[in-house]
């Protein structure tokens, strides 16, 4: 089992929090909104996907500018 390091709030480690905030967000306003709200899950996913694939990530960019520091160097 693997447990990531839970001392200090890293840039990979708020990228993955953010991520489920807005899947948790989409998700709850998909089912008592409307419907269009999933397409915010959908975003989510596919940005995921687009960071694992090609290590792109606008909230990455986003949060190293608020100060955030990555804890894998390249």
């Amino acid at each position: 089992m693997f447990l990531a390091s839970t001392k200090t709030w890293y840039l990979e480690r708020v990228v993955y929090f953010v991520a489920g905030l807005f899947s948790l967000v989409g998700v709850t306003l998909g089912t008592f909104v409307s419907p269009w709200w999933y397409l915010l899950n959908l975003l989510v996913g596919v940005n995921l996907i687009v960071f694992s694939t090609t290590g792109f990530c606008p909230m990455a960019i986003l949060l190293k500018q608020l100060g955030f520091e990555p804890k894998v160097k390249d």
